[in-house]
């Protein structure tokens, strides 16, 4: 409930306290780092606020009234309780400010942050990490509105005004249902030919739609959306379901295509891959735990791509920036 029109400020019962505990306006006042007729002028103001005679103010000091007593006691709790709230609420601060608040695009969080954050862990082993969700346009707006220290995103190019590093990427992979007709062909799809088919896309603002849709206007063309669901599963499950081709990060997809609920189709493109980002808030570079998650987010990519290499035998073609 809204507080009454009577209710005296916080620093005026402080001052009134000061009052009563060195038995002297001017006293004081010089506590308070105001001047005594300031100073007398605020309980003048606290007196009419409360219709209440106060202070009974003498050439040798002040002292309180009956009335005065009574406020008097009740203001030292308030006031106890005013410092114990900022006690608790300066505690509360530091807790949070040991906490990295670090935010990733859907897919970095599913697939990747998990071995990140063990990694940190391992030379880290006290670092507290909170981590946000949501696509890479609003791990974008969170580092821009200084709401978290530390972004991951999987745009194709680095976001204008923020600091950006790469540590790795993937590629995408077009896959289909096993009764879709692409899963029969024997020759790589041309671009056009996805251009023109209506797919299951992510939605706007997603760093695989994005990604995507850069390849597309590059060449010429034009994304067609037949269904735009809000997360890689939703997408995995229309497209497992019949209602279209899907373009999806292939850190995504290995279950699916090793159980054959998807089908994955070779394309004529090279250009489907895209780099993963760390981004911060230029006034806020990375230091301590967010600069080691930094570190350790770069160290295991390299170390699946190694992996990746002694596969398949081809080397990524994403590799590592600082700016």
């Amino acid at each position: 409930m809204p507080l009454s029109a009577r209710t005296p400020e916080l620093a005026v019962l402080d001052l009134l306290v000061s009052v009563a505990d060195t038995g002297s306006l001017g006293r004081a006042a010089a506590l308070h780092g105001i001047s005594q007729p300031a100073a007398s002028q605020r309980l003048q103001r606290l007196e009419r606020r409360l219709g209440l005679p106060l202070l009974i103010r003498t050439p040798t000091g002040s002292r309180l009234t009956t009335t005065g007593e009574a406020v008097l006691a009740w203001a030292r709790r308030v006031i106890d309780q005013a410092q114990q709230f900022a006690v608790a609420v300066e505690a509360l601060r530091d807790h949070a400010a040991d906490v990295l608040q670090v935010a990733a695009s859907l897919t970095i969080a599913d697939y990747l942050f998990p071995t990140w954050l063990a990694a940190l862990h391992r030379t880290s082993p006290t670092s507290r990490v909170s981590l946000r969700v949501g696509n890479s346009a609003a791990v974008v707006d969170m580092v821009r509105r200084l709401d978290i220290e530390l972004g991951f995103i999987e745009t194709p190019s680095p976001p204008v005004g923020l600091g950006h590093r790469v540590v790795g990427g993937d590629h995408l992979v077009v896959v289909v249902s096993p009764g879709h007709r692409w899963s029969r062909r024997r020759r790589p799809l041309p671009l056009e030919a996805l251009a023109s088919e209506p797919l299951v896309v992510r939605e706007p603002g997603s760093g695989t739609r994005d990604t995507l849709q850069e390849v597309l206007t590059q060449a010429g063309l034009r994304l067609h959306p037949a269904v735009e669901l809000g997360s890689t599963a939703a997408v995995k499950s229309a497209a497992i379901n019949g209602e279209g081709p899907a373009v999806l990060s292939a850190l995504s997809l290995a279950t699916e295509i090793a159980d054959h609920r998807l089908h994955a189709v070779a394309i004529q493109h090279s250009g489907l891959q895209r780099p993963f980002r760390a981004i911060w808030h230029p006034d806020r570079p990375p230091t301590g735990a967010a600069a080691a998650l930094v570190a350790s987010a770069d160290r295991s990519s390299h170390e699946r791509q190694s992996k990746s290499v002694a596969h398949t035998g081809h080397t990524p073609t994403v590799s590592s920036t600082a700016h």
